[in-house]
């Protein structure tokens, strides 16, 4: 049973532009925190630090691309797809802390204004808009699972932060109110928090190996039993492989007949679970007997000769 990976054009275009974004990311990072540290500004200086961020999420996710399409072997016989969606719990976490580290020094901040530079905010943000704009461009043609969606929520995110940082520069021009900078912090901060959470609940679910995201089991076990010659179905188990690869297994009871039969109604269930469901892995265990179901199905030793053959099939 394997899952092949190859790299594709899909993911040679991905790797280029993450190695691209990489470089220019980096690049900001540098002028955000010299220029945030010589305006004395809290935005400023939590864009750095959430580009920063960003530029690890990047670093993590063209790791995950690359070994996305290492090919499985005996000791990972799925393969590294589990790969991207580990980068991705971990950029969210992170995220999250760094989103609530910037909200306590807001705060602090609003009951304690520092004179800020408006003018300096604004050049260096106008720079973050486009660079972020950008890259989240290049990020959204290629965000193909949720390693890469993460990404480009990050980046996306950074757009519309870094957007905010000239308004509040404007602000403080206009009307001398430093108490602006920290309350845009908060906004940043509170932009961070919505982004990574969705994917942090996301990915556990993954890596927790739960029903796929807006699959119910009952229409799953209902659309398999209409399927003719199918009797029931239980000990059913749906999951993600990767975020783009859903895997089920299960045990169906069907009439005593011949495998050559049986083989008619398995090419059923897997093409109505590819065109109904989009699984494409399945492992589906028939039997012609009942088969007790208390943690699991485990059926007494002298049932099992009612169960036919282990099918499994593979995805491509």
């Amino acid at each position: 049973m394997h899952v092949h990976a190859s790299p594709g054009a899909g993911s040679k275009r991905a790797s280029l532009v993450l190695r691209l974004s990489l470089a220019v990311t980096l690049a900001y990072v540098v002028v955000t925190l010299i220029a945030g540290l010589h305006a004395h500004s809290l935005a400023l200086l939590g864009e750095s630090g959430h580009n920063a961020s960003d530029f690890l999420a990047l670093l993590l996710s063209f790791v995950a691309v690359y070994f996305h399409t290492r090919p499985a072997d005996e000791a990972r016989t799925f393969g590294y797809q589990r790969a991207g969606v580990l980068v991705a719990f971990v950029n969210a976490a992170t995220l999250i802390l760094i989103a609530l580290w910037i909200a306590v020094e807001a705060v602090h901040r609003l009951s304690s204004p520092v004179q800020v530079q408006p003018r300096v905010m604004m050049y260096v943000a106008a720079a973050g808009v486009v660079m972020n704009g950008v890259i989240a461009a290049l990020l959204w043609g290629v965000a193909r699972d949720v390693n890469l969606r993460s990404a480009f929520l990050h980046m996306a995110g950074d757009t519309l932060s870094t957007a905010a940082v000239i308004a509040g520069g404007a602000g403080i021009l206009i009307t001398g109110k430093n108490w602006i900078d920290p309350a845009l912090s908060l906004v940043i901060a509170a932009l961070i928090l919505w982004s990574s959470i969705g994917i942090v609940r996301e990915t556990l679910n993954i890596l927790l190996e739960g029903t796929p995201r807006g699959m119910q089991l009952p229409q799953i076990r209902a659309g398999m039993e209409e399927v003719e010659g199918v009797i029931n179905v239980h000990d059913l188990h749906v999951w993600c492989l990767g975020s783009n690869s859903r895997a089920l297994a299960c045990h169906v009871t069907i009439a005593d007949i011949p495998p050559s039969e049986s083989a008619c109604i398995l090419t059923k269930l897997n093409h109505l679970l590819r065109a109904h469901f989009l699984i494409s892995h399945t492992t589906i265990q028939f039997e012609h007997i009942g088969c007790g179901e208390l943690e699991g199905c485990v059926a007494p030793p002298e049932e099992m000769a009612g169960s036919q053959e282990l099918h499994h099939g593979h995805v491509h």
